[in-house]
């Protein structure tokens, strides 16, 4: 059965305490209540052309990902999928910067972890832009309304490799096209382990590369924050903390997916807040985060009925939600911001 998570209160989150109160949803928590939808803004767009972006190309990625198994830290699984990460960035010319760190499991041990940073153009300045994803998976399916199968790994094939996925396509898109775009990609560890309740065992991947960036002084223009983005059904609300440090990189997302025929999946109402990887980012360094993340304030739980279940597989996974997130996110980033 289901359980209910508590809420993370954002008063601990330093200068996110200066927002207006409100629920703080987390990768491993749910809400009580949603927040009230606000259409302000929604208007019809003009279509047009999507910047190149290989959906099948994706798709192979995070078939390749699930294939190796769940990619719980500690395990061959995990470190096989380091070593790929590591060996497509570098395939495509880019400067892989691998940052290992010491964390806690699920289970309160000791564990390493390890994100991976791939950096274009790396004289770049204040100009860069920076995309964002988790490639670790949850060591326990919680969620699952079997209570047998809740001790279970999950696969992660929504959570973690759909993210990882389409920002390793758009990587790939970006060296094809010999861009001259300043752009860091930063592949998160250890994001999924934590215990409902403990704010501090979310996110520790982000949380450590915010507080020692691979470049002192790290500075980017904007991020964009992918988790769960390839399932059937996705739907991708505005996010509070997105919304009040990043309206503009927000709304440019949402505008340009209406404008490729993907509104359905971009809702233009309000979400949730959640305790995600971007919010050490915005915390620690000061940089507007947008979290793209698939979560609906009219479901029950706000997640998919696949969250942290052991149903987080291939046939969950839809190749046109993976289309719709990277050809939105390859379009504003190319011809918006």
């Amino acid at each position: 059965m289901n359980q209910t998570m508590q809420m993370r209160p954002l008063m601990r989150l330093g200068l996110l305490a200066l927002l207006v109160p409100t629920l703080l949803v987390g990768c491993g928590g749910s809400k009580s209540k949603a927040e009230t939808a606000d259409t302000t803004g929604a208007k019809e767009e003009t279509r047009r052309t999507p910047s190149p972006f290989e959906v099948d190309s994706a798709y192979s990625f995070l078939t390749h990902q699930v294939s190796l198994g769940a990619r719980v830290p500690g395990t061959p699984a995990h470190s096989a999928c380091a070593s790929w990460i590591e060996s497509k960035l570098r395939e495509w010319g880019y400067k892989v910067t691998l940052q290992p760190f010491e964390g806690k499991d699920y289970h309160g041990k000791d564990i390493s972890g390890t994100n991976i940073i791939a950096t274009r153009h790396p004289e770049g300045s204040g100009e860069r832009v920076l995309l964002m994803a988790h490639w670790d998976t949850r060591p326990v399916a919680d969620q699952d309304p079997n209570p047998y199968a809740q001790s279970t790994p999950i696969l992660g094939a929504d959570d973690g490799a759909s993210g990882v996925a389409v920002l390793l396509e758009i990587a790939r898109q970006e060296s094809l096209l010999g861009s001259e775009r300043a752009i860091d990609f930063v592949f998160f560890d250890l994001e999924d382990g934590g215990q409902s309740g403990s704010d501090d065992s979310w996110c520790l991947g982000s949380t450590y590369w915010a507080k020692h960036p691979h470049t002192p002084g790290y500075k980017a223009r904007y991020g964009i924050l992918l988790d769960m983005v390839g399932a059937q059904g996705a739907r991708f609300y505005w996010e509070t903390l997105s919304r009040e440090y990043a309206r503009p990189i927000l709304s440019a997302l949402w505008s340009t997916a209406a404008q490729l025929g993907w509104g359905g999946y971009f809702v233009q109402a309000n979400g949730g807040a959640m305790t995600d990887d971007h919010v050490p980012v915005i915390r620690h360094l000061g940089i507007p985060c947008v979290d793209m993340i698939n979560f609906d304030p009219t479901r029950a739980t706000g997640f998919g009925s696949h969250w942290h279940t052991t149903h987080d597989d291939m046939n969950i996974i839809s190749i046109e939600t993976l289309r719709a997130v990277g050809e939105t996110v390859s379009t504003t980033i190319r011809e918006e911001l």
